[in-house]
């Protein structure tokens, strides 16, 4: 059996965390042995770096210092985590991978997508997803479901503009990767998100 990499994306509080579960169930009846992991974090260096990234008194942290950040988090998830288990032959499950920089950092923050990828190259040793799964969300209904779940971070804590570019940034960068990258109305029921994510998956695993 060889190894499949999914990523889940979308603006906070689309409800990847949700999906995900779902996902393992079908992974894990599917016979896959299953990795589940989240950026940034990870690995004990990588949520050392989170704590970082996340901690809101970090207010004058410079947009490229959080772009390093994130890619350093990102290369020893991929290092010690991701690369070995789906060498293995497993199902490696990620809360977000390298579209988030793209979007929060490159086209939020105003870095550049190319930039941002290539300050990623080394991070990423050739590993992509084979499906990343856009859950396309307005920006202030992922907001407001954050504020009634938990104090807020750093990322979380911006402006609502900031949000707004997040959520058309992805929807830009589907456009550009449509092979790759498909996108689903966030605002449907949880069973139907997780029908059309299977759906998806049943074309990739064949």
């Amino acid at each position: 059996m060889r190894g499949i990499f999914i990523s889940m994306e979308g603006p906070d509080g689309s409800g990847k965390s949700t999906q995900i579960e779902l996902l393992k169930k079908y992974f894990s009846e599917k016979g896959y042995e299953i990795v589940i992991t989240r950026e940034p974090g990870g690995t004990k260096i990588s949520e050392a770096i989170r704590e970082i990234i996340l901690n809101k008194e970090y207010t004058e942290m410079s947009y490229m210092t959080e772009a390093l950040l994130y890619a350093s988090a990102r290369a020893q998830l991929v290092s010690e985590v991701i690369k070995p288990a789906l060498e293995a032959g497993k199902a490696v499950i990620s809360d977000r991978f390298v579209d988030s920089s793209a979007v929060y950092q490159g086209m939020a923050r105003g870095l550049g997508v190319e930039n941002v990828y290539k300050i990623n190259e080394f991070a990423l040793q050739g590993i992509m997803p084979e499906l990343t799964i856009h859950l396309d969300l307005p920006a202030e209904v992922g907001i407001s479901r954050k504020n009634d779940q938990k104090e807020l971070d750093r990322m979380e804590l911006e402006a609502i503009d900031f949000h707004e570019r997040v959520a058309e940034g992805y929807r830009k960068l589907a456009a550009l990767s449509p092979e790759r990258i498909y996108t689903i109305d966030a605002t449907q029921t949880i069973e139907v998100i997780h029908k059309k994510i299977v759906d998806k998956l049943e074309t990739i695993l064949k």
